[in-house]
């Protein structure tokens, strides 16, 4: 039997199959390979007990793309999500968003929420002027009014479209206005902090109509660049990509590099402050990787396309030892 992931709550994996949702566990033998099972995911099952809707997952299949952060698999497009006010937008992070979805090269939908609130018009030319102007598509909408729905939907269609974003811009709102009902919790922002409360536990796959799924995520605001090189940021930002010219140096941070090629690059105040930031976080990245030169040795070995564990170096040495001293002592 083949299924969907959709929620993996504690131990437990909640699979959408032809026969309804059945609460799986994963074989040990899929532990023992590392082979991790993420929401998205279609499985195969054994073991099925009609009765009580339980089986094993025994494999995951078919995967055809993987985001790291939050984990879901087969996602066909990112929908990021950010209030134009309360919380305040903020810049740095949509950034930080857009700039991973280029990283997973999954092209980001911008849906900007709470339009319904005043004085929000500067922000929404604002937001016009820097990203349709790099190729993004933009939606303006408010949850709770339900404008910019019509809007949405279609680009769901036939989709597994993730809604990221942080606490508090509405996401389950959305997800709750799309449905029409309230299967989702949500709570106002906080007076005191002025940011967003967290409602969503754990990410979960959510059936808008036949093979059009959202998947609703925790929110979550500081995704930082400790993966890449620092040379290697300029590649996530659409500026960079559009310009024909090549920089003559090879690892060039083109930031303030003398004869750099992009030094007069256009790019936005905004947007170049967050590419600085981001490439700060790559460094220590670096610098991080650079002390680490001793390579480590694997706990693991590959075996007949198997993954089996792997006795250490240390403890090889030590029972290498302790034979010789036994045979020593034999002839003596």
């Amino acid at each position: 039997m083949i299924g969907r992931v959709i929620k993996i709550f504690s131990d437990f994996y909640y699979v959408e199959t032809d026969l309804g949702t059945v609460e799986c566990k994963i074989k040990t033998v899929l532990k023992k390979q590392k082979k991790d099972v993420y929401t998205g995911d279609f499985v195969e099952l054994e073991q099925f007990d009609k009765n009580s809707m339980q089986a094993f997952i025994c494999e995951p299949v078919n995967r055809k793309t993987l985001i790291t952060r939050p984990k879901v698999a087969n996602v066909t497009q990112v929908i990021i999500v950010s209030a134009l006010k309360e919380p305040e937008l903020n810049f740095e992070q949509l950034d930080r968003y857009i700039a991973h979805c280029e990283y997973h090269k999954i092209k980001p939908i911008l849906c900007f929420n709470k339009e319904d609130i005043e004085e929000t018009e500067i922000l929404k030319n604002l937001v016009n002027d820097i990203y349709s102007k790099l190729g993004y598509d933009i939606i303006f909408t408010s949850a709770l009014k339900k404008t910019g729905l019509e809007e949405l939907k279609p680009i769901l269609r036939y989709n597994t479209s993730i809604l990221c974003g942080a606490s508090g811009v509405g996401k389950s709102s959305l997800i709750n206005a799309i449905l029409n009902d309230s299967k989702l919790k949500t709570q106002p922002v906080s007076e005191k902090t002025k940011r967003g409360v967290h409602t969503t536990r754990h990410t979960e796959l959510i059936e808008v109509e036949k093979d059009s799924f959202i998947v609703d995520t925790p929110g979550f605001s500081h995704l930082k660049f400790d993966f890449l090189l620092p040379y290697e940021i300029y590649k996530l930002f659409e500026e960079f990509k559009s310009t024909k010219n090549e920089c003559k140096y090879k690892n060039c941070l083109h930031i303030d590099e003398e004869g750099c090629r992009f030094s007069n690059i256009s790019i936005v105040s905004s947007r170049f402050e967050s590419y600085k930031k981001f490439v700060s976080e790559a460094k220590e990245y670096e610098a991080k990787i650079s002390k680490l030169s001793i390579k480590s040795e694997s706990k693991f070995k590959y075996n007949k396309n198997k993954i089996m564990t792997k006795i250490s170096i240390k403890k090889r040495n030590q029972s290498r030892k302790t034979i010789k001293q036994n045979l020593q002592k034999e002839d003596e």
